[in-house]
């Protein structure tokens, strides 16, 4: 028995091409559906996980499969994704990743316990997946192997939670951004954003403060095209950068990166907008250099002020604490890897074990119908008795036997290593 997986994330493709292959949730039902039926030969589980950072299929096959028919099963998935994404087969493998057995598992459980995410340790994640296991097992493609190894990774995940710091702290620049902003107003539910800027990191910025869903988002941008694009995927509003200082009022939270080479927000524009806030608190980072905003902004009461060096100083001041979160992680991890390691061997055997129990069950019927019509010619019960037990006996030990009399060589030295450990466990 075996567990696949394959799928690209944000370390393994740009995010055009994943925004290509995101499966909204209510459409995943009908994507596990359709992806069991291209694989139908295998007879395979199935489960897709689908987030903003990445799109995995997980794939479970039964016992009788071999690594051979396991690797079969890649280019098939692989040429239904990127039917998925409208792309080539060719494109998508080489963004993609293909694991199998106890790596497919080291890689759901890292997953699952935000080891593997753009910010590390983010709790949404493990929220996310199981609600792809919900809409699997609704979809009827979850069996007991793929069902393992999500209840597993869930367990792995809540011991990560419980007896690390791995969510405990900011990890980069844009979760220490969304950290100061909760420390502030506790959550975003009723704040008001501007990001000031379009670029890369008001990017990624942005898309971490919309998760936690702000009352609204504004963009203000000098190239009103690219402020336009950022605005229209965050359902932000867009404001002429001519305006900022004049509206500046309305905002509890101001993010700004830009190519400024002089400040584009100063002291008495923070003093006016403060005047109409009625003193409410703002929240202002500055994460450009040369700074957009004027240092001496600081000095004000009710605005709370940080650069990007003060941002810095935040995510390495946890470095150590995270990095020894993320050691102990990884602990936990691998212990959970092998115990589903040692679970899949289990289910691989359990077809040989039926095998010998009906075998078995065959032989003491016989013996046992043989003896029973003896005992009706009158035999002696104590002779019998002795034929059923001699009988059974030779049966068991036939096979064995015959390997040791017609074995020669290593096969040999195996077989009786073998024989020893099965016959003779309190030695010989």
């Amino acid at each position: 028995m075996s567990v696949l997986a394959l799928g690209l994330n944000h370390g393994s493709a740009p995010l055009d091409l994943r925004g290509r292959f995101a499966i909204p949730l209510e459409a995943l039902g009908r994507s596990v559906q359709g992806l069991r039926s291209h694989l139908a030969r295998a007879q395979p589980e199935v489960a897709i996980l689908s987030t903003c950072n990445r799109t995995e299929l997980y794939v479970g096959l039964p016992s009788s499969a071999c690594p051979r028919h396991a690797l079969e099963l890649a280019e098939p998935a692989i040429e239904w994704l990127a039917a998925q994404g409208r792309t080539s087969a060719e494109s998508l493998r080489s963004h993609s990743y293909f694991l199998q057995g106890e790596a497919a598992a080291r890689h759901a459980f890292r997953v699952a316990s935000g080891l593997d995410s753009m910010v590390l340790g983010e709790p949404q994640i493990l929220g996310q997946m199981k609600a792809a296991v919900r809409e699997a097992d609704s979809a009827g493609a979850l069996g007991a192997t793929l069902h393992q190894l999500f209840q597993r990774s869930f367990a792995v995940a809540k011991e990560v939670r419980s007896s690390t710091e791995i969510g405990a702290h900011a990890v980069s620049m844009a979760a220490a951004a969304v950290q100061l902003a909760l420390q502030l107003f506790e959550d975003l539910h009723d704040t008001r954003v501007l990001f000031v800027g379009a670029g890369e990191m008001i990017e990624l910025v942005a898309t971490h403060v919309a998760a936690h869903r702000p009352r609204s988002i504004t963009v203000a941008n000098r190239s009103l095209e690219r402020g336009q694009v950022l605005s229209a995927r965050l359902g932000a509003a867009s404001l002429p950068l001519a305006e900022l200082g004049q509206r500046l009022h309305e905002f509890d939270v101001v993010i700004s990166c830009t190519a400024s080479s002089l400040p584009l927000i100063g002291l008495g524009a923070v003093e006016r907008a403060l005047k109409a806030r009625k003193r409410r608190p703002v929240l202002m980072l500055d994460l450009a250099v040369p700074r957009d905003i004027e240092p001496e902004v600081a000095a004000l009461d009710d605005v709370y002020l940080y650069t990007v060096d003060d941002l810095a100083r935040l995510v390495q001041g946890n470095g150590e604490r995270r990095q020894a979160a993320v050691q102990q992680a990884e602990a936990i991890v691998s212990a959970g890897v092998t115990s589903f390691a040692q679970w899949l061997e289990q289910r691989a055997s359990v077809p040989l074990i039926q095998a010998l129990q009906r075998q078995t069950e065959d032989w003491r019927q016989a013996e046992l119908a043989k003896a029973r019509r003896a005992l009706a010619r009158g035999q002696d019960v104590e002779a019998v008795m002795e034929a059923l037990s001699g009988a059974l006996t030779r049966k068991m030990l036939h096979g064995a036997l015959s390997e040791l009399h017609g074995s020669a060589g290593e096969a040999h030295r195996h077989w009786m290593a073998s024989v020893q450990r099965l016959f003779l466990r309190d030695g010989a």
